[in-house]
């Protein structure tokens, strides 16, 4: 499961991380799994930072348009 949808939104990343956490929380997962969800957690975090981080710097680029 690794990063390859690349039209993955915001949301999207959001919904799996917490369908992971459920399935780790009521202990669904064996342990190969577990290793493999926690992984893929990690991924949808960093993507869902980057998705933010890029948000905030277009949001701020359009206020300072506006203020010139």
């Amino acid at each position: 499961m690794a990063m390859a949808k690349t039209n993955l939104t915001y949301k999207q990343a959001i919904t799996e991380i917490e369908e992971i956490l459920e399935q780790i929380e009521s202990d669904e997962l064996d342990v190969d799994e577990l290793s493999k969800n926690v992984k893929r957690v990690a991924e949808l975090i960093k993507f869902c930072k980057k998705k933010l981080h890029n948000t905030e710097e277009e949001v701020q680029k359009i206020i300072d348009e506006m203020e010139d």
